[in-house]
């Protein structure tokens, strides 16, 4: 066993070499590249995407945010001395390493919520007869110019639109969903989610509690290592999708197929998406539990 190999074990952190992980980095680049490009040029050039878009301007993170990469708690990097000046980063005299102790200091009542939030959230059943209705609640009685995306047309038209709304059983769990209902449709939701009740109300089937997966994950940075938080922006681009296939909004000028949840068809094709969705994140969210239990132990 070699001095770094004996270190390694001895401290129970990961020890990378140079060659190793800037190789790691440049194939999360080359990943963070592919998902962000076009988003990218999308802002060079002045234009907006209302599908695709949607993860760069909700939650306030530019595409270039998600090109650099973080090994995460525990990994020393061997010969990276440049990245001893980094927020977080600590310089171990021979590398660096993400400073757990100052990102608890700074953050701990951010990773403390992000914790039980996404713990608690493991614990329940996801719940799949929402049908994606948050998105319809939020045009509920509007007229065209008071619409978010005015730029699409409503599938079935104002009137057709807030049928679908007052038809249906509406039980959004999602504090950020719910927040945006408009005035007419708030007290038609059975729940009054709210922002200090995320924890107790968040459950897996919920399109935006799944996105927010990446939402935490930027908020742990860089105790998250990259991989996983690229994975966590793909499931939340993914969603958003979803989501707007499923809206009120004609999409199909973007290219997209609608998901008519006013259908038998369509509700069950949404219950099959979002099921899988909720599948899919939950290894995603054990992980950045585990990134939060590391942050807490510093």
């Amino acid at each position: 066993m070699d001095p770094v190999e004996a270190d390694a074990v001895l401290t129970g952190h990961r020890v990378l070499e140079r060659e190793a992980w800037t190789a790691l980095e440049a194939a999360h680049a080359q990943r963070a590249r592919a998902l962000t490009g076009a988003a990218a040029e999308r802002r060079r050039r002045g234009e907006a995407h209302p599908v695709e878009d949607f993860l760069f301007t909700y939650y306030s993170w530019a595409p270039g945010r998600l090109l650099r990469w973080h090994p995460g708690v525990g990994v020393e990097l061997l010969d990276a001395g440049e990245r001893a000046g980094w927020a977080h980063y600590a310089s171990t005299g021979r590398g660096a390493v993400v400073d757990a102790a100052s990102l608890r200091a700074q953050r701990e009542p951010t990773v403390r919520l992000a914790r039980d939030v996404l713990a608690a959230t493991r614990t329940r059943p996801a719940q799949l007869g929402c049908f994606g209705l948050h998105e319809w609640a939020m045009v509920h009685r509007t007229s065209p110019e008071q619409v978010r995306h005015a730029g699409l047309p409503l599938r079935l038209g104002h009137a057709g639109t807030d049928a679908v709304v007052e038809s249906h059983r509406i039980r959004c769990s999602h504090y950020d969903a719910f927040r945006f209902f408009t005035p007419s449709a708030v007290p038609r939701n059975e729940l009054r989610p709210t922002r200090q009740g995320q924890a107790a109300q968040e459950q897996p089937g919920c399109l935006h509690a799944t996105m927010d997966c990446y939402r935490w994950a930027m908020k742990l940075s860089p105790a998250v290592p990259g991989e996983l938080l690229l994975d966590c922006f793909e499931l939340a681009r993914d969603v958003r999708e979803l989501d707007m296939r499923a809206s009120p909004y004609d999409v199909t000028s973007l290219g997209y197929e609608p998901v008519p949840i006013e259908t038998p068809e369509g509700k069950a094709q949404y219950v099959r998406a979002q099921r899988a969705f909720a599948e899919r994140a939950d290894p995603l969210r054990a992980a950045l539990v585990e990134v939060c239990e590391a942050v807490l132990a510093a």
